[in-house]
């Protein structure tokens, strides 16, 4: 498993995620109960979100004013959201259908290589409130930083580069994850020596990964790779759920 996440984690922070989806997939295939699973995956969240941040931000990606306005409700809907417990099969079906929304943008749009105009000021923060709450609400509720709906908003809505929606996703699923975890720690939990193993694994992995995204890698490829797998994964969750 410690692998198994390394390499989740180096194929999503190439472009700003933490694969939080991915984690919450194969420890619900080895059977480990949603209780533990999810906070040990909003840890791990947050140990790739650090240093994929860290690498996106050196390298000037990074465009605050851009973020602040899905933030501000982002972060207390997260809480919100990881505080309601839900249905496994709900569970499943939502992050599906999320994850398959998200492929689906990855691998049917031409990679943006400039940003067009960006809307002004009130429109930025017309559309970024109310679609940072539902980001963040859903990103608490399933137990994912919520990088994987941002970014494809971004790219949507014309805000940035590559570059800049992953360099925005990283810094998002940081504050949603940490917001998560302060949510999910009301109940209490514990993580074993073997999670904190996982931990580790992904944090390598995270500083591998955007390293490469940052630096070498072909965006257009990335996009293509991370669609694939966001796909499998989704389709398997939504059979899941039935």
């Amino acid at each position: 498993m410690t692998l198994i996440f390394f390499l989740i984690a180096l194929v999503y922070s190439t472009v700003g995620f933490a694969g939080g989806s991915s984690y919450l997939f194969f420890l619900t295939l080895a059977g480990v109960p949603r209780a533990e699973s999810v906070p040990l995956v909003l840890i791990c969240n947050l140990a790739v979100s650090t240093v994929s941040f860290f690498h996106f931000y050196r390298a000037g990606h990074f465009r605050f004013r851009k973020v602040l306005p899905f933030m501000l409700l982002s972060i207390p809907m997260a809480f919100l959201g990881a505080c309601i417990p839900t249905r496994k099969e709900i569970f499943f079906l939502l992050l599906g259908v999320c994850l398959a929304c998200a492929g689906l943008r990855l691998f049917l749009f031409k990679e943006m290589t400039a940003s067009k105009p960006a809307p002004n000021s009130k429109k930025l923060w017309f559309l970024g409130i109310p679609a940072g709450a539902l980001m963040g609400f859903f990103s608490g509720l399933v137990g994912i930083g919520g990088g994987i709906f941002l970014s494809p908003f971004l790219f949507l809505t014309g805000l940035g580069t590559l570059s800049e929606a992953s360099a925005a996703a990283s810094f998002f699923i940081f504050v949603n994850s940490l917001s998560g975890l302060i949510g999910k720690m009301q109940n209490g939990f514990v993580i074993g020596p073997h999670g904190w193993s996982l931990v580790i694994s992904a944090l390598c992995g995270g500083w591998m990964g955007s390293r490469l995204g940052c630096n070498r890698f072909p965006r257009i490829g990335l996009q293509r790779i991370l669609a694939v797998l966001t796909l499998f994964i989704s389709t398997g969750l939504i059979l899941k759920a039935f």
